[in-house]
């Protein structure tokens, strides 16, 4: 899975490396992004790609209380396309979402040890994600997004048996294509190269949403 992820990034930077033609979007660093809470997407739409905030968590439209998006921050890469949670969004409504680590648990000795995983030269890279809109009667429009899991790489699978969705470079377009086909846009969904990140345990100060600043991500004493 994916539950917490940093994203550090000046927004300049993500506008170049996204292809962004408005980056007034504020975006102080973020050391522990959390679920429910406000993260940043690239949408594509009528041929611009624009940087939006959006709740992590989808809401799918036809839900009755919007606290359902708490438990679908993530969806399978395997099963998305035909959930009916997701699949309006798999079809529809792609988007990428900027980062430039995650965190995720190995199980040692009865505990859960965190782990910083991030590309080798400190570069972002965009996971995969759905969004979705939910309106209840009279009220404000939520935009909302789940991030996608795949099987691990070599590197991940020592920490866990799931990992994000990320997309290289040379993928992201077609993943914001809105013509591009179901079967297209599975051949994406694969494992990133194990030999591009690398890994390293963190404190489980991390573990606490609250704490959001560099000793996050510092190597674990």
């Amino acid at each position: 899975m994916c539950g917490r992820y940093t994203l550090r990034t000046p927004v300049e930077k993500l506008a170049k490396e996204f292809g962004l033609e408005d980056s007034s979007v504020d975006l102080p660093p973020n050391y522990n992004v959390a679920p429910t809470q406000g993260v940043a997407a690239v949408l594509a739409e009528n041929g611009h790609r624009r940087l939006e905030v959006l709740r992590w968590g989808l809401i799918p439209p036809w839900a009755d209380d919007p606290q359902i998006g708490s438990r679908m921050i993530n969806a399978r890469a395997e099963t998305a396309h035909e959930k009916p949670s997701f699949r309006r969004a798999f079809r529809e409504r792609r988007c990428l979402i900027p980062a430039d680590g995650f965190y995720e648990w190995k199980r040692t000795n009865g505990t859960k040890q965190p782990y910083y995983i991030h590309m080798k030269e400190g570069r972002p890279f965009a996971f995969a994600g759905l969004w979705e809109s939910w309106r209840e009667e009279g009220g404000p429009e939520v935009r909302s997004c789940a991030i996608l899991t795949t099987r691990p790489n070599a590197l991940a699978s020592e920490i866990h048996d799931r990992m994000p969705v990320i997309l290289p470079a040379g993928s992201r377009e077609a993943w914001l294509d809105p013509e591009a086909e179901k079967e297209e846009l599975l051949a994406l969904l694969e494992p990133y190269p194990e030999d591009e990140m690398e890994a390293y345990p963190v404190s489980r100060y991390v573990n606490s949403p609250q704490n959001n600043d560099p000793h996050c991500v510092e190597p674990a004493a």
